[in-house]
């Protein structure tokens, strides 16, 4: 999915990619997520060699209505509420996206796949 905006200077287009790494970073801002969880072999390979993946961990679905929704696989700090860092990090990712890019967002889903004591 990319999204295109034309102006007067030209047209700005925001890829998938894109997307997902802004996702990322509106994430792991957020207090009480410790980082992302891989989701794909791609994600495990990029970590291998120690290179930084924003997008790790997001998945974006777009929708047929010009929207989007956001799969987080996050891995959380033991203690934290769960239903008050999942609120946060909803409104967060849903405020990024929709300020920076420009882009609706329908759902932002958060799977929790494990908690690390810090």
């Amino acid at each position: 999915m990319t999204t295109e905006t034309k102006t007067d200077l030209g047209r700005i287009v925001v890829t998938e990619d894109l997307i997902a790494t802004i996702a990322g970073y509106a994430a792991v801002e957020n207090y009480g997520i410790v980082g992302m969880c891989a989701q794909s072999a791609g994600d495990s390979f990029v970590e291998l060699f120690g290179r930084d993946n924003l997008k790790k961990g997001v998945k974006i679905t777009p929708t047929d209505m010009n929207e989007v929704d956001v799969d987080l696989y996050v891995t959380l700090q033991y203690g934290v509420s769960l239903p008050a860092v999942a609120a946060n990090v909803k409104d967060n990712v849903k405020y990024r996206l929709e300020e920076m890019v420009g882009v609706a967002v329908r759902n932002v889903n958060i799977h929790v796949e494990s908690i690390r004591v810090q």
